[in-house]
């Protein structure tokens, strides 16, 4: 029998980097907090990403012959009935997910194809921008979902494409920006004014002290996805020492990128120029910002206004490729892989028969349906809620930053329940002082609730209902929905409401 080939530390960086790091999320960063934020992301990756991962990896070698992913963790920790809960709410990030970046697709597709974001000016059967949007995001959705319950074997290749795209796309951005700073003397666009800069915001939406804290939700989000990785642990070479090791430099490395493009940004763009229009959003920040550097990098070259306008188009188009392409691959997976995962992870007498049912592409087609009709109602109700463009983006992005990082509650505040069980075997353990072990639990926790609250409370303080609604909707609805749901399955299995709360976890 061949070999299967062992995972090791050069491998499981690389994945860790390109599962993690996002380019839009150093757009957003600078767009939301200008270089402010860059406090906020390290203070993230040494008060969440780092320890969480660590935990992560304790939960995926304990439990790594099971199906269920972080459902299998939460059950074999807190019982089945919480279990089923809080992976219900990961489900929801990811259907959140989905309704966010339905609507946010057409924005590279646009740059892509007109050089700059035309969405704004979109209109069919007379319908605003926001709603015909709104209606384009749902086209996507039906679109995606009939594709994927047919078999895709060419996603895999696209995700890969998409991946290759943005790592091109981060090689230029910083070559551009070196270039730009050199060919102005040193000089930046957004000037330090001392360490201030680097505490307040640019931005009027953030001068509050709640709305600065309220961005350490942004942080958290720039670094989620790490809990997929603790699945994987069977196939490290040597986990015990490779998994700690590879965390520790990705930690490194992601943070430190994270930093350093956020600062690059402030070489080209000064921030009052050119982020303080009402044409700019959360949905097109990452494309207007190229263009400014495409249109920077021509006059740092000595290139005619229109050249550089030329460049600005150039750069703008490569940025919509890559992210379009990424934006694509990503649907295709996420559209069935967490909803796959947690039906084929729990026990299937929850599920009436229908959603567990594989057709013949071995896809949980009707499951999907159901998640495309909840997802287009959501995308529906929010693109025709009255929202213009700038505070459409807005309410998507909180939604989803909100619904991403809520389960990680469930995850993180399982934990020492987790370290309490004696019959487990444990292959790679790093919590070993239980004392030390809840002070850190409770610090993330902390870390969370308060990103958390202070993002929902935020706009209630302001008087945005709306947005307050729709940040808080999400993990609250689904957080109910997965209640009721298991109250009635409870009931309906063969009359012992206990049983599935006393299911053996898997070891």
């Amino acid at each position: 029998m061949e070999k299967t080939k062992k995972i090791r530390t050069g491998g499981l960086v690389m994945m860790t980097f390109s599962s993690i790091f996002g380019f839009a999320n150093t757009t957003v960063a600078y767009y939301q907090m200008g270089y402010a934020s860059i406090f906020w992301y390290i203070l993230a990756a040494l008060l969440f990403f780092l320890p969480s991962s660590l935990m992560f990896a304790e939960y995926g070698s304990a439990f790594k012959e099971a199906k269920g992913g972080i459902y299998s963790w939460l059950a074999g920790s807190i019982g089945e009935k919480a279990a089923f809960i809080g992976t219900f709410i990961w489900l929801s990030s990811w259907i959140v997910w989905l309704v966010s970046t339905s609507s946010k697709v057409w924005i590279p597709l646009s740059a892509m194809i007109f050089g700059h974001d035309a969405t704004q000016t979109w209109s069919l059967f007379g319908l605003n921008a926001t709603q015909t949007i709104g209606l384009l995001g749902i086209i996507w959705i039906l679109f995606v979902t009939y594709t994927t319950t047919h078999g895709m074997n060419f996603i895999a290749k696209i995700s890969s494409l998409g991946g290759m795209c943005i790592v091109i796309l981060d090689a230029l951005f910083l070559v551009a920006s070196l270039v730009v700073w050199i060919g102005n003397g040193g000089a930046l666009a957004e000037p330090l004014h001392g360490a201030g800069s680097f505490f307040s915001s640019p931005n009027p939406g953030f001068g509050s002290s709640m709305a600065l804290i309220s961005f350490v939700i942004y942080a958290v989000f720039a670094y989620g996805g790490m809990e997929s990785m603790g699945g994987i642990m069977d196939d490290i070479d040597r986990p015990e020492k490779t998994f700690p090791k590879a965390l520790v430099i990705s930690t490194i490395f992601i943070t430190v990128g994270y930093a350093l493009m956020i600062f690059f940004w402030g070489i080209s763009t000064n921030w009052k120029a050119v982020l303080s229009g009402f044409e700019v959003n959360l949905g097109n920040i990452t494309y207007i910002l190229m263009n400014n550097l495409g249109v920077q990098l021509g006059s740092a070259l000595g290139l005619s206004h229109a050249t550089g306008i030329v460049l600005g188009g150039i750069m703008t188009r490569f940025a919509g490729i890559g992210m379009f392409m990424g934006y694509l691959g990503a649907f295709f997976v996420l559209v069935y892989s967490p909803i796959k995962s947690f039906i084929l992870g729990s026990d299937p007498r929850l599920w009436p028969a229908k959603i567990t049912k594989m057709n013949k592409h071995n896809m949980p087609a009707n499951a999907m349906w159901l998640q495309m009709g909840i997802v287009a109602l959501f995308i529906f109700l929010v693109a025709f809620g009255g929202s213009a463009a700038q505070k459409f983006y807005t309410i998507l992005t909180d939604m989803a930053n909100v619904s991403t990082t809520f389960p990680y509650l469930f995850l993180v505040g399982a934990f020492p329940f987790f370290k309490k069980r004696t019959d487990l075997n444990r292959p790679y353990e790093i919590f070993t002082n239980s004392k030390w072990t809840n002070l850190i639990v409770a610090l993330i926790l902390v870390v969370l609730v308060g990103g958390i609250g202070f993002t929902c409370v935020e706009p209630l303080m302001e008087h945005d209902y709306q947005t307050a609604f729709w940040t808080i909707i999400g993990p609250v609805f689904f957080g109910l929905v997965a209640w009721v749901f298991y109250f009635f399955a409870e009931k309906r299995i063969n009359g012992e409401p206990s049983s599935l709360a006393q299911k053996t976890p898997v070891k």
